[in-house]
């Protein structure tokens, strides 16, 4: 069984599903065809998180017909991740939930429809991305990329038309996409870090801002990326475990006649492979304000609110119901000599600590937001997530 099959005619849907795996209900060839034409979507950064979350809800979305399009993924840090782990694959991923009950899913996930390296020395690839960034249907430029990966360098800004850093390639790319028209988009970080949405504007401000100093475009574009009415830049909070790629998981699906387990270690020390296994508990809530229109994954499960609801649901997550229970567990947990959590729920003497810290200390003083429970998210922490091995 390989991922190769499933575009296949002669794909034999019922062998998948008696071993357990969940296939695509979407036609994959109009999918294709009609994000290649009217894209909507693209995201940068190809790795674990990407293809166990955005990607995976976007399928479910296609699965339920209530979207016609899928996602473009461009990679502009580790371009091996393109060559091996996205195209002998045919761009598409096998995803393995595994349960706190110990149940696992298997769901092949088909909604990622091409994959991209982001930098102009790949020379088709990059005028795929300018084509793209041009076509009026684009609705939002998406990120994965770790906080560092905001980050501008004085020595990248002073590069002019040719920047290194990612955040520079999608400043030109946005520029790009004011030269066919000043066309809107929503530039939305997906990443796990503070008012991340703050710190994709910052860089792309930090880069026109350079530029137009240096004459290379002009002013009206840096008024075009202040426009809110134009580009907006959302603010979100993530909250998903994706461990990279487990040896025991890669076992467990060759067991079951699965064969596409290669374990890939890239130059940059990036693990990869044609499975990602991630935990099932997942939250993603985004800043509601998109200029251009938005996939409909309020289908899957996102929640689109207020920017301050967005920081407030932050709140509630770093400091009261997961991050002072999870890091109560790691500190104590390593003085003890524990080497997993999921094993660590099983001194009374820990969970009880962490049962204080979070109802008892916590609860208390918690920002709620007000879409989410306090109390169910932190039962969901200590009786699910944590516990799972």
């Amino acid at each position: 069984m390989k991922l190769s099959e499933i575009r296949s005619e002669g794909c034999d849907v019922q062998a998948w599903a008696d071993k357990g795996y969940e296939l695509p209900k979407f036609d994959l060839e109009a999918v294709r065809q009609k994000t290649h034409d009217e894209p909507t979507w693209i995201h940068f950064g190809a790795g674990n998180i990407f293809r166990a979350f955005p990607a995976a809800l976007l399928q479910r979305v296609l699965d339920a017909g209530a979207y016609d399009r899928g996602v473009i993924v461009a990679e502009g840090f580790d371009y091996e991740i393109i060559d091996k782990a996205y195209r002998p694959y045919d761009n598409m991923s096998l995803l393995v939930l595994l349960k706190s009950d110990g149940s696992i899913e298997k769901r092949v996930v088909a909604s990622v429809t091409e994959s991209l390296k982001a930098d102009p020395q790949f020379g088709a690839d990059w005028d795929r991305l300018v084509e793209i960034f041009r076509k009026p249907s684009l609705q939002m430029v998406s990120f994965t990329i770790t906080e560092k990966g905001y980050s501008v360098s004085p020595a990248d800004l002073e590069r002019g038309a040719e920047p290194q850093l990612i955040m520079g390639k999608v400043t030109a790319l946005l520029y790009e996409r004011y030269q066919a028209g000043a066309l809107p988009i929503t530039v939305q970080s997906m990443d796990n870090c503070s008012h991340n949405g703050d710190k994709v504007r910052s860089a792309a401000m930090a880069y026109a801002e350079a530029w137009v100093r240096a004459g290379l475009v002009p002013q009206d574009f840096l008024d075009y990326l202040k426009d809110e009415s134009k580009v907006s830049f959302p603010w979100s909070m993530i909250d998903k475990i994706t461990p990279r790629p487990d040896a025991s998981v890669k076992k467990m699906l060759e067991d079951c006649g699965f064969t596409d387990t290669e374990s890939i270690v890239t130059t940059k020390n990036t693990y990869v492979a044609p499975f990602v296994n991630a935990e099932e508990a997942q939250y993603l809530v985004i800043e509601n304000a998109f200029p251009n229109g938005r996939p409909a994954l309020e289908n899957a499960g996102v929640m689109f609110t207020s920017r301050e609801t967005v920081e407030k649901v932050e709140r509630m997550k770093v400091c009261t119901c997961l991050n002072p229970l999870h890091t109560a567990l790691a500190v104590y947990g390593c003085l003890l000599g524990y080497t997993k959590i999921s094993d660590e729920m099983k001194d009374a003497d820990l969970v009880k600590l962490v049962e204080i810290i979070g109802y008892k200390e916590g609860l208390p003083v918690v920002t709620d937001p007000g879409i989410l429970s306090p109390k169910k998210f932190i039962d969901e922490v200590l009786q699910i997530r944590v516990p799972n091995p």
